[in-house]
This record gives C-alpha cells, sequence and structure tokens, in this order.
C-alpha cells in the first residue's frame, strides 16, 4: 500500500520563456499508456532571498488530446487575430525604459547648466596677466 511508483518519463522538451520554463513530458501510466504532462516553473525568491520554484502541473490524457488541440488553436489563433504577434507588455517595458533614460538625461542637463565651466588653465593666466599689469603700473 505505501509503495511509491516510479514514474517512467519517455520523452521530455523543455521551452524557456522568459523568466518561466515549460516542461512537456510524456509518462506513462501502470497499464502502459501514455499520457502528457505539461508543467510551468517559475523562478522566485523567499524572503532571506533564497531562491525557490513555483510550479504548476497540468495532466493531459489521450482522450482529452483532439479537444485540447483544437481548443488551444482555436484560442492562440483568436489571440494572434486581434492582437498580433507583437507582444504589447514588452513594448509597454521597452517604452518605460526609454522614457526613464530620457528623463534621467534631462536631469543630467539641468544638473550640468548649474555650474560655470572653468578652465584651470585660464585661471592661471588671468593671474599671470594681472600680475604683469601689476607691474607695469608700478614702473609708471
Amino acid at each position: 500500500m505505501g509503495e511509491k511508483r516510479e514514474i517512467e518519463e519517455i520523452f521530455s522538451k523543455a521551452v524557456r520563456a522568459g523568466r518561466r520554463t515549460y516542461f512537456f513530458d510524456v509518462r506513462s501510466t501502470r497499464a502502459g499508456d501514455y499520457y502528457l504532462t505539461i508543467t510551468e516553473s517559475k523562478r522566485d525568491f523567499n524572503e532571506d532571498g533564497t531562491p525557490f520554484y513555483r510550479k504548476h502541473k497540468l495532466y493531459l490524457y489521450k482522450e482529452d488530446f483532439v479537444n485540447f488541440k483544437d481548443a488551444l488553436a482555436e484560442l492562440t489563433d483568436y489571440v494572434i487575430k486581434e492582437k498580433g504577434e507583437e507582444i504589447i507588455s514588452l513594448n509597454k517595458s521597452q517604452n518605460k525604459e526609454e522614457e526613464k533614460a530620457v528623463e534621467e538625461k534631462k536631469e543630467e542637463k539641468e544638473q550640468t547648466t548649474d555650474f560655470t565651466e572653468v578652465s584651470f588653465d585660464d585661471l592661471g593666466n588671468e593671474e599671470t596677466e594681472k600680475d604683469e599689469d601689476d607691474k607695469k603700473e608700478n614702473k609708471d
């Protein structure tokens, strides 16, 4: 009763998608038939900063393959038809990054315009010229 059966993986494929990884695994039932598990794995962090993985698993049996495939195809086609293949959230994050960079440049420019640019070479020359003028006045 307490025996845990080792589950044999027949075929596996991993798909990396940003911060997530999807694992597609073909496994065998006790009767020797095959089924599919789809696991979403996402890296997260505990409060102390140590990493861990959140996993969500879906079991898909052969008798459901056709309906699942049809529904998946219909829904993915709908999303592409309605919103196109462009990833909107990616564009928003890129726009935010660009806006932040522009804002930082504006701030840098504002900060640098508060100062007068001084050349140390000019400072030395002014004193020398002033000393020479003073010497000429003293001679006169």
